[in-house]
C-alpha cells in the first residue's frame, strides 16, 4: 500500500502544474467522505442544534458530501453553501487559529457572527471561548495557510 501510495505521489508530481493541498479544503474522517460527521449544517442556524443529516437529502460541495435532514434545508445549503458550511473547513477553530488543523467535533459548535464554527471537543472549546474574537481574527489570519502544513 505503501508503494502505491508513493508511486501515486511521484507521478502526480511529474505532472506540470498540478499541486496538490496537505489536506483538502473541508475536513472528513478518515475513510468518509462526510462533511460535518453528517450532520445538517444548516440546521444549527434553523433548530438551534445538531440534527443528523439524512443521505436521502445530500450534495457535494468542496469535494465533500453533506447532509440535510430535509430538502428545504439541502435547497438552502445548494442556495449559498459559505453561508452554513462551518468556518475553516470544519476543522477546528481553535487549532485553526494556533496554526495547526485538527478535527471539527460537530457537537462543539458556536455561531458568532452569524459563522458556524466547530472545535475538537469540549475541553478545546471551552479555551476556545476564552477569546472568541481574537481567535476568530488568527484563524482568519492562517486560513487556508494551515492546509499546506
Amino acid at each position: 500500500m505503501k508503494r502505491l501510495i508513493l508511486a501515486l505521489v511521484l507521478a502526480t508530481a511529474a505532472l506540470p502544474g498540478v499541486a496538490l493541498a496537505a489536506k483538502p479544503p473541508v475536513y472528513t474522517a478518515p475513510f468518509s467522505d462526510l462533511a460535518a460527521g453528517g450532520y445538517d449544517v444548516v440546521a444549527y442556524f434553523t433548530v438551534g442544534r445538531p440534527v443528523k443529516g439524512d443521505a436521502q437529502y445530500s450534495t457535494v460541495w468542496k469535494g465533500a458530501t453533506w447532509r440535510f435532514s430535509s430538502a428545504a434545508n439541502l435547497a438552502k445549503f445548494k442556495a449559498n453553501p459559505a453561508a452554513y458550511a462551518p468556518q475553516y473547513g470544519g476543522y477546528c477553530a481553535w487549532a485553526v487559529a494556533n496554526g495547526y488543523t485538527a478535527k471539527g467535533d460537530p457537537l462543539q459548535w458556536r455561531i458568532v457572527g452569524g459563522r458556524l464554527y466547530l472545535n475538537y471537543n469540549a475541553e478545546i472549546q471551552s479555551r476556545w471561548v476564552k477569546d472568541i474574537p481574537g481567535f476568530i481574527r488568527k484563524g482568519d489570519g492562517e486560513w487556508p495557510r494551515v492546509l499546506e502544513k
